[in-house]
């Protein structure tokens, strides 16, 4: 059966951001691709496909569902990470396949510690610490106690990261908040080193703090949204905009296209209401094209009568109320629609654009929020 609509997955675009981020941090710093919230929308396992084509060896995922799709998709045995969520009873398993995991409290260390030693293979761990974002983090006084846990378990643990995450290095008002984090993590490294605990890398960098903070690029960055080619936010994209080539002032290309077609053709008589309620009424004789994409697929109900689409290289306007399955769009006077024309709903077509951007200008998003909420049961398509 043939989906109603579909997304396309550039992975020239990624190689590109890729390519452009290697360029920003250096030769050593390993890359972690975040492919939580699917990926950003755009798939865990095509992600991982072209990531790993990309010469990405390394995975970030928030849960342990999303960890292990990464395991099952990864042809390169690739390491994988996770931020956040696990149940204690998957440990054994995430330790024998060698998934790493965030510890931010001591029942996750102390159910580490236990399972590692029972099973006689060393947990990957990665001790997230508390800087000031106030979400999970080992604290400051807890310091004594972590430390001397640490040193006694050390056949049962593997020290791979010593991590933090700042909040809203994407923001100028956050500068001060994230300048404070930097250094409260020196603390804890400064403090770890003088213990005699070592660690295989210390990471803390986003794309925001690789993009403006250098001095947050250590022995790894874990970057999301620039891989997907996004800016985290304008204000970032305007403090790096100096620092960039005045031959290329936009190096991060988008990897999503989104496509549906036209289901239907209508013809509207001026004073007409289009859709349900009174929202639109057409001020002249119009036509209509359906497309068969609606808040169900993604597509926000905050875009009736604001959102367009391109149809043969021109901008359509949604008129009436986005239903759950479909939307109209106004047909510009003088072009010929067809029934199965091409209709993009993010993505370029004949030289014009429609950005996530404008999604969430209009729908009061951000680009992480629309992106993430793509289902998962669009297709998905790697196109080279």
């Amino acid at each position: 059966m043939i989906a109603t609509s579909s997304l396309e997955i550039s992975s020239k675009a990624y190689r590109q951001n890729i390519n452009f981020l290697r360029s920003e941090i250096g030769p050593k710093p390993v890359i972690s691709a975040v492919v939580k919230g699917n990926a950003y929308g755009h798939g865990i396992a095509q992600m991982v496909q072209i990531a790993e084509k990309a010469g990405i060896r390394h995975f970030s995922t928030f849960s342990s569902d999303e960890a292990l799709e990464v395991f099952n998709h990864s042809k390169n045995s690739s390491e994988i990470m996770i931020l956040g969520m696990l149940y204690l009873e998957e440990l054994e398993e995430l330790i024998r396949k060698g998934i790493s995991f965030y510890v931010f409290d001591f029942i996750r260390l102390e159910a580490a510690i236990t399972i590692a030693r029972k099973i006689k293979i060393p947990a990957k761990i990665h001790i997230e610490v508390e800087t000031g974002f106030h979400r999970t983090g080992f604290e400051w006084q807890d310091r004594e106690r972590l430390a001397s846990k640490l040193l006694e378990s050390q056949e049962e643990i593997s020290l791979e990261g010593l991590c933090t995450h700042y909040a809203g290095a994407e923001s100028v008002s956050n500068f001060v908040r994230v300048k404070k984090q930097i250094a409260s993590y020196h603390e804890f490294k400064a403090y770890f080193q003088g213990k005699g605990i070592s660690f295989k890398k210390f990471h803390t960098a986003c794309s925001a703090a690789t993009l403006i903070f250098p001095e947050t690029i250590m022995d790894m960055v874990r970057i999301g949204i620039a891989g997907y080619g996004f800016w985290p936010t304008k204000e970032t994209y305007f403090a790096k905009l100096p620092d960039l080539p005045a031959t290329n002032k936009n190096p991060l290309k988008r990897l999503i296209t989104w496509k549906s077609t036209v289901m239907s053709i209508k013809a509207v008589k001026m004073a007409e209401f289009i859709g349900y309620g009174n929202s639109y009424m057409a001020m002249e004789d119009m036509q209509m094209a359906i497309v068969p994409v609606g808040y169900g697929h993604g597509f926000s109900r905050l875009l009736s009568n604001q959102g367009q689409v391109l149809i043969q290289g021109q901008f359509c306007q949604v008129v009436g109320t986005v239903t759950m399955n479909s939307i109209a769009v106004k047909i510009p006077k003088g072009k010929s629609v067809q029934l199965g024309d091409e209709v993009i709903l993010i993505g370029k077509q004949k030289g014009k654009e429609i950005s996530v951007a404008s999604f969430s200008e209009s729908t009061q998003q951000v680009n992480y929020e629309l992106l993430t909420r793509l289902p998962k049961d669009i297709p998905r398509k790697i196109v080279p």
